[in-house]
């Protein structure tokens, strides 16, 4: 996104090519940005046209089951001069999108959509945008995202403002373009800007992947694991803290500090403790709260996630999802409003469990699938592609007893 907004060309390594991330690059690609992928290397050029210099796709652009397209998109196609219609699968078309459609109304975007532009199929038409001052209440970087890349094209002062932190990648890209963006005390303001200059790298790895293999170390006594070119911006690793408080032995060795922090983590496994998690951590670990349930179904004693609410609108219900998988498993498992409360057990047994087609319980599910002796069927693994198609790959060379 960036690449494709910036004037000049973008090059970077280490590239996910995941579902999300390759109908992402589609996306550009019909909107006129030229885009060089280099198959299973990693490797990715993009030559961007400016701020300005999208052209109207031909056709609807299809995102597949990325949330993160589509938020985010719907904040740079507020900014242009054409109509686009924003699709996706069926799962992506029953998560909320008026928390960045609203917004985006406010400042001038025309945005039409089932339940008045809650619901994929979207039609967002751009034009002159005006900058507004928005409570980011539900602490969501996507929100947050979509709001500020709009406000590079809006007159006037676009602030978010935020009582709890979410992620700030966006943030961190925009201020590395050149971006006229600042920090006021609780809030972020952008002010409108002419330009992005381009930039490359080496992406990191992505915490909410690598969280499966760490949370399987930690589980596991007398295991070690080290995970290498990890990124480990602050706004995303409470799930190292939540495992530290478990009783898990962890060490960050910090390489780089920006625009990303990046380094490595070494585990070392334990019988773990239980542990609370309430509202304001969520925002820093939302993605790996399922395989800490998973965790905490085998840890000593009783643990709490609460604050949680956010996990029932994502891919699918993520709290109803391992609440249900995790106790046809074995699991003492207690399922809440906004999060669950779990007394751990000794072991977990075989049994048939569904993913809902849904790639993070699917994932998490695999990895209780690892500790348990026996067979565990997973009716569904294929959405995994979404955002991990080496995920068993990786986890098969860690631990070789699981089967797919």
């Amino acid at each position: 996104m960036f690449g494709a907004l910036s004037d000049g060309l973008s090059s970077y390594s280490h590239l996910l090519e995941s579902d999300d991330v390759m109908r992402t690059v589609q996306a550009f690609r019909s909107m006129g940005i030229s885009i060089d992928l280099q198959e299973g290397s990693g490797k990715i050029s993009i030559r961007g046209k400016g701020l300005q210099g999208l052209i109207k796709p031909k056709q609807d652009i299809y995102l597949g089951n990325s949330g993160t397209s589509i938020r985010l998109l719907l904040g740079i196609l507020a900014g242009q001069r054409f109509e686009t219609v924003l699709t996706g699968d069926a799962s992506l078309s029953n998560r909320p999108m008026k928390r960045v459609t609203q917004p985006l109304k406010k400042m001038g975007a025309q945005i039409k959509g089932r339940d008045d532009g809650n619901y994929a199929p979207l039609t967002i038409r751009g034009g002159r945008l005006r900058g507004i001052h928005f409570e980011n209440k539900i602490a969501s970087a996507q929100v947050k995202s979509a709001i500020l890349l709009a406000g590079l094209y809006a007159e006037g002062q676009t602030r978010v403002q935020e009582s709890i932190p979410s992620r700030d990648h966006t943030e961190r890209f925009l201020m590395s373009s050149g971006a006229k963006l600042r920090r006021e005390d609780a809030a972020w303001v952008m002010e409108q800007t002419d330009r992005l200059k381009p930039f490359g790298g080496t992406i990191p790895g992505d915490i909410s992947s690598a969280a499966f293999f760490i949370a399987g170390a930690a589980m596991t006594p007398g295991s070690e694991l080290t995970v290498e070119n990890l990124g480990l911006n602050p706004t995303r690793t409470g799930l190292l803290d939540v495992l530290k408080r478990m009783g898990a032995t962890l060490e960050i060795d910090q390489t780089t500090a920006e625009p990303e922090p990046v380094g490595k983590v070494h585990i070392q496994g334990a019988l773990l403790k239980g542990v609370r998690i309430e509202r304001r951590e969520i925002p820093s670990l939302v993605d790996e709260l399922p395989i800490l349930m998973t965790v905490m179904s085998l840890a000593q004693g009783e643990s709490l996630i609460s604050g949680a609410e956010e996990l029932r609108v994502k891919e699918t219900d993520r709290i109803h999802s391992m609440v249900t998988n995790l106790t046809n498993l074995g699991a003492q498992i207690q399922e809440l409003p906004d999060g669950c409360v779990i007394r751990g057990v000794e072991a977990l047994r075989p049994g048939k469990i569904k993913s809902y087609d849904d790639h993070r319980t699917a994932m998490s599910l695999a990895v209780a699938a690892a500790a348990i002796r026996g067979t565990v069927e997973i009716d569904d693994c294929s959405n995994i592609a979404t955002s991990f198609p080496d995920f068993f790959k990786v986890l098969e060379s860690i631990k070789e007893k699981v089967h797919t």
